[in-house]
């Protein structure tokens, strides 16, 4: 019997999957258990419905991601960074900084995880960052160190 999954079941398959299961295991546990339903003609229209709608989605925000990462090509952050009289600077600048900076100046939300930094920026001067928008989609914003003095 061709059953469409609801949820993943572990060593059956994952969610929104079409199986071929047998009889009695569909009628006496997927079925009471709400795991499966019938791969009838109006589960499976549901079920491509469903699966147009989340490749338009994935398609949208992969249009948006480009667009934004066109933006980002020109932006050149400017962050301050507390330093010693001998221009050394304390602590550095982290992920977390710079996806905040980059809300408030330029109101671009992005994860601190997208920030594709290595290690801090522990150095005054111009670094490149990466920035990872969408699969596939990374884009690369300069961050202009200015340290500040005490």
């Amino acid at each position: 019997m061709k059953v469409i999954l609801k949820q993943d079941i572990k060593g059956v398959g994952k969610k929104d999957q079409v199986i071929n299961a047998a009889d009695g295991y569909a009628r006496n546990f997927l079925f009471p258990k709400n795991l499966a339903v019938p791969a009838d003609n109006a589960n499976m229209s549901n079920l491509k419905a469903k699966n147009e709608s989340i490749a338009y989605k994935k398609g949208e925000d992969l249009k948006e991601a480009k667009e934004i990462a066109e933006k980002m090509k020109k932006i050149t952050l400017k962050l301050k960074v507390k330093a010693g009289e001998n221009g050394k600077l304390f602590g550095g600048v982290t992920s977390k900084e710079i996806a905040e900076a980059l809300k408030s100046e330029y109101k671009i939300d992005v994860d601190k995880k997208k920030v594709m930094l290595a290690e801090t920026i522990k150095v005054a001067g111009v670094t490149k960052v990466d920035i990872k928008l969408n699969e596939g989609v990374t884009a690369s914003i300069s961050v202009m160190v200015v340290p500040e003095n005490n």
